[in-house]
């Protein structure tokens, strides 16, 4: 006979039974309801520990991070106890067979865990203890501990109800893991996409601002009034846009395109660019009815943007070309120019932007590339489909 089994079961408390299947109503609803997982296990471990007649109960939540079985909740444990059982290792004495064989343990011989804990409790005030699995799907989550005074087991019907209740403990357990895992993967979310509009906005402007600086410097230096003036008010307006562009991206977390939509906005980049580079561009729309959703539009519009200025800051060009063209699959993006041809970016800023362009193209569930122009320069293509975009 296993030592660690009992052969006797106390009997059901009265009442037992509907009060198992209140309990086991209840945790669903709040389970159905979400809320704090904590909450969730402080109010529903006392009434566990009355309905098997237990001395003290804990449940632990195994940790990803370093395979241990912390407890986060426990009622009735001594403190010197519940220090020392804080955490342990998800292998250790009957928790670790329980969560190792994803089976509930009962437990007679508690010399393991009065080492572990260093505490005569165990054996003493505790006789034995229970084990039962927090799962889900297979995937162990932790477990629970009660802890009894005497020496019968709970009569065969607690015994099932509190089989029951570790399962949707587990269910507790895997929903908050998901809840916390989308919760990370939105605010990445947001940081790469706020990253991303102050590069395409402030970033650039304030790049332009750099690059008017010397000018202005040489201006200066060279009593030349009328170059100072211009340049001047240059790095004024330009302030004043990456000014302008903070507000919107506070306000609306973006920064936000022409409202008259995409046609509109690169005709405006198309007629700023040579008054600010002196970069001659030759801009060609083959497609002003495209219509796409606000968010993809703006991914349009940010690859254009950060393409030319690419070309100011690092390609020496002196001719530019900006096209939009319908092709069989969808619509063609270039942009390209007649400089010192593409190679490796120059700075992390520039390739912190090419890695942003990329992104932008996979949300259009297009494809981006850098490529030598034929003739001399750099070309970049965007290629999406525009209905499966438009769809989104």
């Amino acid at each position: 006979m296993d030592p660690n089994r009992a052969t006797t079961h106390a009997p059901s408390p009265a009442g037992a039974a509907p009060a198992g299947a209140g309990l086991l109503t209840e945790i669903a609803a709040d389970l159905a309801a979400g809320g704090d997982l904590r909450a969730l296990l402080d109010r529903f471990l006392d009434p566990i520990v009355r309905l098997a007649g237990a001395r003290a109960g804990a449940v632990r939540v195994l940790s990803d991070a370093d395979e241990r079985l912390r407890i986060v909740s426990d009622i009735g444990l001594p403190g010197s106890v519940s220090g020392a059982e804080e955490s342990v290792d998800r292998h250790c004495g009957y928790c670790g067979e329980a969560a190792d064989a994803q089976r509930v343990v009962w437990a007679s011989d508690l010399s393991r865990c009065s080492a572990q804990a260093h505490a005569a409790w165990f054996g003493h005030d505790c006789h034995r203890m229970l084990v039962v699995p927090l799962q889900h799907r297979g995937r162990m989550l932790g477990v629970y501990n009660l802890f009894f005074d005497g020496d019968a087991e709970p009569a065969p019907d607690v015994a099932a109800l509190l089989k029951t209740v570790g399962e949707l403990l587990g269910l507790a357990l895997h929903t908050a893991r998901l809840e916390a895992e989308n919760l990370r993967a939105t605010v990445m979310h947001e940081r790469q996409a706020m990253a991303a509009e102050v590069h395409d906005s402030i970033a650039q402007t304030l790049t332009y601002v750099k690059m008017r600086l010397p000018l202005l410097q040489d201006a200066v230096l060279g009593h030349d009034e009328e170059r100072a003036l211009k340049y001047l008010g240059d790095v004024r307006d330009a302030v004043g846009e990456a000014h302008a562009h903070l507000r919107e991206i506070v306000t609306h977390y973006r920064t936000r395109l022409d409202p008259r939509g995409l046609a509109p906005a690169l005709d405006a980049l198309a007629a700023r660019f040579p008054q600010r580079t002196g970069i001659e561009l030759a801009f060609a729309n083959h497609a002003p009815g495209l219509h796409l959703p606000a968010n993809l539009e703006s991914d349009v519009f940010h690859i254009a943007q950060e393409a030319l200025a690419n070309i100011e800051r690092h390609s020496g060009a002196k001719h530019a070309w900006l096209t939009v063209e319908p092709t069989p699959s969808g619509i063609e993006l270039l942009v390209e120019d007649d400089g010192s041809g593409p190679g490796r970016p120059a700075d992390d800023a520039a390739h912190y932007g090419i890695g942003i362009m990329s992104e932008r193209a996979l949300r259009l569930g297009g494809e981006l590339s850098v490529a030598p122009r034929p003739g001399g320069g750099t070309r970049v293509r965007l290629a999406f489909p525009a209905a499966a975009a438009a769809a989104r």
